[in-house]
């Protein structure tokens, strides 16, 4: 019998055989790996067959809820999305919120696992001890807001469903898995299930998990949830995270024209008040969250409002060149609609204008600051026509094709493109960047709030950082298996005895702190196992050239580069201290410790 939070297993779905079964997991795992990005890459080790192509039909696409969903416990309705990424070849863990996710735990598994290739476009109807293979032919083509519509009109409001839009149908290599407007974005999910013919996955159910102490989990939610609604989170209720991009600017670490430039002379067009002046905003929360942090903006042609986040702003205004609002707010929705990550849309899109400025290639109107440029570049990408061609392959395989000295300054790590974060502006963040299983993700490595206290010197970067790295990186292994929203993180006065006691009230578990550092330790090394099976080399592990030999622009670090020796320095040491070889292999007795024999051949 499971344990309490968990269903005890998972389903298996074949497209090819159009077959389903269930697959028991074993009490161990669930508490070693918990749930989330956890137990995905556990199932991502044990059902990924040699070294397949991400687009491949043997390659899984895994769905994985955690012991905390279902419960009351705010900002636990969440869901990742695991797959090997198609723009890294790499593991790859999405993370999403929903109803989905609620919807997707009742059906009575605790991970849903995709494998093989429909014939012809399918929806996948999910529900207790049955799978529904549809005909989605007449959803293929559409974008995301109406493929879930369409779906919902077919089948009324039964299930929860997570769609792609065209990028994925079409392969774009950063293509999202959609539910209710909000992206599973980064590394190209929805590629991986467009290369399966799969349009819609929906699900519903009954199945309910038990709590071990529900009086105590229900008065901790509650107060959980008063404190959610206090100062920790009172900044992202306020303006969400936009306010971001005019504080980034200030302390010039804001990504500017492909990171040419680390200030944007233009940012208080898209400051937080210029946004709300110029549109109505309204305020919404993710499923069975109090934080309320999403900010909707509407246009007065009356469609439906567009989320703005830090992200998308960053990557579609100042990395671009663009500072009109009106373009970046179009090119959101734009994104929302194909189904594309809007962090690799936009650094394609600059790095394309930068090749373009260079004359590397020869693509009127594609230049900085060229808003039209842009929204018909987002146009192409999504259809897989002309430039944009080129572009869905990501910056990574679109350098390598251009060529001319393109690569040293394309930017991406592993071939993630890097976020809204100047590595050499943040250097604890550009080590985490550069050691990343996922790549260049500021979500797997939360070592910004390194740079950004008065402990370190952020623009000198010492090995001094190299331990509270892994301490965020650790947190952020725990956080996104539990799975709890990052901006809980202001909410607890000591974060690992909080996950603890939330997770000893829904599962029973006695765990302590040291218990989840070591089993957040144990997650990162799996992800790192999974990579080096699937052919990691410790090249990987560094910067684009140009922040290892130019200076930034301006700003309070003029000047400054990320010192490649130093950076293969601070590499070494986090692999030591990791427990692995300098170079970053993994040596079988920790292999043994954590009980990955099995998935090391």
């Amino acid at each position: 019998m499971a344990i309490h939070g968990y269903h005890g297993q998972y389903l298996r779905i074949d497209l090819t055989r159009r077959s389903f079964e269930p697959v028991p997991i074993p009490t161990d795992v669930l508490q070693r790996f918990i749930g989330g990005s956890g137990l995905g890459t556990w199932l991502m080790l044990r059902e990924t067959r040699g070294i397949p192509d991400p687009l491949a039909p043997e390659s899984p696409l895994t769905f994985v809820f955690s012991p905390l969903v279902g419960s009351p416990l705010t900002t636990s309705a969440k869901f990742a999305v695991v797959t090997k990424s198609p723009l890294t070849n790499r593991l790859n863990d999405s993370l999403s919120s929903s109803r989905f996710a609620i919807a997707g735990k009742r059906t009575g598994f605790d991970a849903i696992v995709i494998t093989g290739a429909a014939s012809r476009p399918t929806a996948l109807l999910i529900e207790p001890d049955k799978v529904e293979f549809r005909d989605a032919d007449a959803l293929w083509g559409l974008t995301c807001p109406d493929a879930q519509s369409a779906f919902h009109k077919a089948t009324g409001s039964r299930f929860q469903v997570a769609v792609i839009g065209p990028a994925g149908e079409r392969l774009v290599r950063f293509a999202t898995v959609s539910n209710e407007n909000r992206h599973a974005g980064r590394g190209g999910a929805g590629a991986v299930m467009g290369a399966k013919r799969l349009k819609a996955v929906a699900v519903r159910g009954d199945r309910t998990t038990s709590w071990a102490h529900p009086s105590e989990l229900t008065q901790y939610s509650r107060d959980l949830s008063r404190r959610s609604l206090g100062e920790g989170t009172a900044k992202y209720r306020e303006v969400g995270t936009i306010s971001n991009l005019v504080t980034f600017n200030r302390l010039g670490t804001l990504p500017t024209r492909n990171f040419q430039d680390n200030v944007f002379e233009n940012a208080s067009a898209l400051s937080p008040e210029s946004l709300a002046g110029a549109r109505e905003h309204t305020r919404e929360s993710c499923a069975a969250c109090t934080i309320g942090c999403e900010h909707i903006f509407h246009d007065p042609g009356g469609n439906s409002g567009v989320r703005l986040e830090y992200e998308n702003l960053f990557a579609l205004g100042p990395l671009c060149g663009v500072s009109d609002s009106q373009v970046v707010f179009q090119a959101s929705r734009l994104c929302d609609e194909l189904g594309i990550d809007v962090i690799s849309a936009g650094a394609t899109i600059a790095f394309a204008m930068e090749c373009n400025e260079k004359g590397m290639i020869d693509e009127s109107g594609l230049d900085f600051g060229n808003g039209a440029g842009l929204l018909e570049a987002l146009g192409a990408i999504g259809r897989n026509e002309g430039i944009g061609k080129l572009l869905a392959l990501g910056t990574r395989a679109a350098s390598k094709e251009i060529g001319q000295g393109s690569e040293e300054f394309a930017p991406h790590v592993k071939g993630l493109e890097i976020p809204g974060y100047e590595p050499r502006a943040l250097q604890a963040m550009a080590l985490g960047f550069a050691v990343g299983s996922r790549g260049a993700d500021h979500n797997r490595s939360g070592a910004y709030q390194i740079d950004f206290s008065d402990r370190f010197d952020r623009l000198n970067a010492t090995e001094e950082i190299v331990e509270p790295v892994i301490e965020t990186e650790n947190e952020a292994a725990l956080m996104d298996s539990l799975i709890l929203c990052r901006f809980l993180r202001g909410v607890f006065d000591d974060r690992l005895a909080a996950m603890a006691e939330m997770l000893h009230l829904v599962t029973g578990n006695n765990v302590s702190s040291a218990d989840l550092v070591q089993i957040a330790e144990r997650i990162v090394t799996a992800k790192k196992l999974f990579n080096i099976r699937q052919g990691w080399n410790p090249s990987e592990d560094t910067l684009p050239e140009r922040f290892l030999t130019t200076g930034l622009s301006s700003g309070p670090g003029a000047g400054t580069m990320m010192d490649r020796q130093t950076l293969r320095d601070l590499i070494a040491r986090y692999n030591t201290v990791r427990g692995w070889s300098d170079e970053g292999w993994i040596p079988d007795e920790q292999i043994a410790r954590y009980q990955l024999a099995d998935f090391a051949g």
